[in-house]
């Protein structure tokens, strides 16, 4: 009876580990270094037609949320030091 499952596992797991030594087309450079362009695409993305060529006004849209938040911080902070209560809407201490 052992012989029979130890039989079934090894066939089970030769029959998982086929398609684990088929080839995947890639061309090795060197030990885990498989990266290579599909069909038709250039090696180097930057200066062709598939460089995104992204805008900077795009980019720093979250540097300058972040410049913003530090700056409502900074008057929410001046504002507790002020008049002892922390306030979280800015607009309610642009009133005051």
């Amino acid at each position: 009876m052992r012989t029979l499952t130890y039989a079934a596992v090894l066939a089970a797991g030769a029959l998982l580990a086929i398609p684990a030594l088929a080839y995947d087309g890639t061309k090795c450079k060197a030990a885990g270094v498989c990266w290579e362009p599909k069909p038709g695409f250039p090696d180097k993305i930057a200066g062709t037609k598939y460089d995104p060529k992204h805008d900077p006004k795009e980019l720093n849209k979250q540097a300058d949320s972040i410049k913003a938040m530090e700056e409502r911080n900074r008057k929410r902070i001046e504002a507790a030091k002020k008049t002892g209560k922390f306030e979280y809407d800015v607009s309610k201490i642009a009133a005051n």
